[in-house]
């Protein structure tokens, strides 16, 4: 019998891991985390039960997977900050930089806020995934503190904010939470959130002009 030459086996393997996320994303947002079984995922992705755990082990890494990828929007290992629409941003004057930063979000929000939501709830019972939020909310105002250190650099926030309080505004002006409350509740479109979000970084951060 002829093998699969080793190219053709890791493209095969790449759609199988991606066919298992996809059918994973699907069960999460439409039954919630604890509710879709790794049985579930697998009859979903076409595969056998033992091959979903031989791929991921647990649930909850399929779970952290899933944001990784939606959050980049590619699966290159390449870490938020190191994206080149970050050094693009950070260079650029304060009130383009949270212009940006708000538009950069909006488009993440698009791919990964329904999978914070169904990450949030799940929280609420389930100590693992209740490590998992407390870590994304960690990255997300780690990633901040970035922006606002390079808005401090520049002398450009308030004088009565650090880049530490200016980050905690922004992870609350930008939250998965205010974005999905707007654009799903509200209906609001993405372009609007990510406006109505710059607007208010910029008139909540930013020293006025003298």
């Amino acid at each position: 019998m002829t093998r699969p030459k080793p190219g053709v086996r890791a493209t095969k393997t790449a759609q199988t891991r991606a066919r298992m996320l996809a059918a994973a994303r699907e069960l999460f947002a439409e039954r919630g985390y604890t509710a879709t079984s790794m049985q579930a995922i697998a009859t979903q992705g076409g595969v056998a039960v033992q091959t979903l755990y031989f791929t991921f082990e647990t649930k909850r890494a399929i779970l952290k997977e899933l944001l990784d990828v939606e959050v980049a929007g590619d699966d290159a290992p390449v870490a938020t900050l190191d994206r080149p629409w970050v050094a693009e941003a950070l260079a650029a004057p304060p009130p383009e930089l949270l212009r940006r930063l708000a538009e950069a979000t909006a488009d993440i929000h698009a791919r990964v806020a329904p999978l914070l939501e169904v990450v949030r709830s799940a929280a609420a019972t389930d100590p693992e995934i209740a490590e998992l939020w407390r870590t994304n909310i960690t990255q997300r105002h780690t990633v901040l503190a970035v922006f606002t250190g390079a808005l401090a650099a520049k002398n450009a926030l308030r004088a009565d904010l650090n880049a530490l309080r200016a980050a905690d505004t922004a992870l609350a002006v930008l939250a998965p939470e205010t974005y999905h409350l707007l654009t799903r509740h509200r209906g609001w479109s993405d372009p609007v959130w990510a406006d109505w979000a710059a607007r208010t970084l910029i008139d909540t951060l930013l020293a006025r002009p003298e």
